[in-house]
């Protein structure tokens, strides 16, 4: 883990004036509670990547009675958030293989699904529901130019897999790249780190993050997306929410002094802000609603949430920062002021 950060961060449950919210938005369902029961798997060993390395995954295995009753609810949880909840078009879909990540706060399980008839696969995880999480997710869907598909019931949060090139690997593998578009790919760089800003969503280290790389008519396109949302409003470290301070992020931070001038890289940060101003009026009712459960959750220590209204209080000069007396109004407060 970075330097940046120096502690596992602290769970925070989902409160219950935050799941009147979800309910309202048609985010809480009623899907089977699995978490607990796929913390008890039999066997563990490691999961080994296409090109044959070891990954911080293990793939797991139950008894057979146990993994009978865990297919079928976990085909059923694929149904529900991709296909309505029709169980009559999943019935030739099978759990193919259950990973987890034992290394991430919200341990999760990655699921594979498997449509029978011609091989095709998917993805979606199961978590611990976290209030951070949680919120990160909600200013992700609203804020960005990126929607997100999951659901929460009790202690379970589903959330559909965001494809994408993982950002340890495209600054290994693509970066250097003589096909690599490198100005486009400094530029969205840009974007991304000012969106993440922001709304404050921490821990943008490079394998928290994927590139989205879309063929164009003309050029590629390039999309750099957070899949990490634990750090939502959480740290007291103001450079723990810029992604270019992360030492595993030094070779995109080069690539965009390399390819971008100052007025370039403000130029851009600008259309960022002008976009998410437009997200931020047109969708005000939701923003506020989520916004105002923020601001009266407890979503980091107090020491944190001192720490870092005192380090936006001197970035900007202003005392606009003060009065608040949560993460969520602290985050409410930096929005309003970057984007109003």
């Amino acid at each position: 883990m970075s330097s940046l950060i120096q502690k596992r961060k602290q769970h925070y449950p989902v409160s219950g004036f935050l799941l009147q919210y979800l309910q309202h938005f048609g985010r809480r369902w009623e899907i089977p509670l699995v978490y607990d029961d796929l913390l008890r798997f039999s066997e563990a060993v490691s999961y080994e990547d296409p090109d044959g390395e070891e990954t911080l995954w293990l793939t797991v295995s139950y008894p057979q009675e146990a993994m009978k009753d865990l297919r079928t609810r976990l085909t059923e949880i694929y149904a529900v958030l991709k296909i309505g909840g029709d169980l009559s078009l999943a019935e030739h879909l099978s759990v193919e293989r259950i990973d987890f990540g034992e290394f991430g706060n919200s341990r999760p399980f990655r699921i594979r699904i498997t449509n029978q008839f011609n091989g095709n696969s998917d993805y979606y995880y199961v978590k611990i529901a976290d209030a951070n999480r949680i919120y990160g997710l909600e200013l992700e869907h609203i804020l960005s130019p990126n929607r997100i598909n999951y659901l929460i019931n009790g202690n379970t949060l589903i959330e559909e897999h965001i494809a994408g090139v993982p950002g340890n690997i495209f600054i290994k593998d693509y970066l250097k790249s003589p096909e690599l578009n490198k100005v486009r790919v400094a530029k969205e760089f840009v974007k991304f780190g000012e969106r993440c800003f922001l709304r404050l969503l921490g821990d943008m280290r490079s394998v928290n993050y994927v590139v989205d790389i879309t063929p164009d008519f003309e050029e590629v396109q390039y999309r750099v997306r957070p899949i990490d949302f634990d750090q939502q409003s959480y740290e007291g470290l103001l450079e723990v929410y810029r992604s270019h301070c992360f030492p595993d992020n030094m070779p995109v931070d080069e690539l965009v002094r390399e390819h971008l001038n100052p007025t370039t890289i403000l130029q851009y940060r600008s259309e960022e802000r002008s976009q998410m101003a437009r997200r931020y009026r047109a969708s005000r009712v939701r923003l506020k609603g989520v916004l105002k459960m923020m601001s009266k959750d407890t979503i980091a220590p107090h020491d944190q949430l001192v720490s870092l209204r005192a380090a936006l209080c001197q970035r900007y000069g202003t005392s606009a920062f003060e009065a608040c007396d949560s993460m969520g109004r602290l985050t409410a407060t930096h929005l309003q002021f970057m984007l109003e």
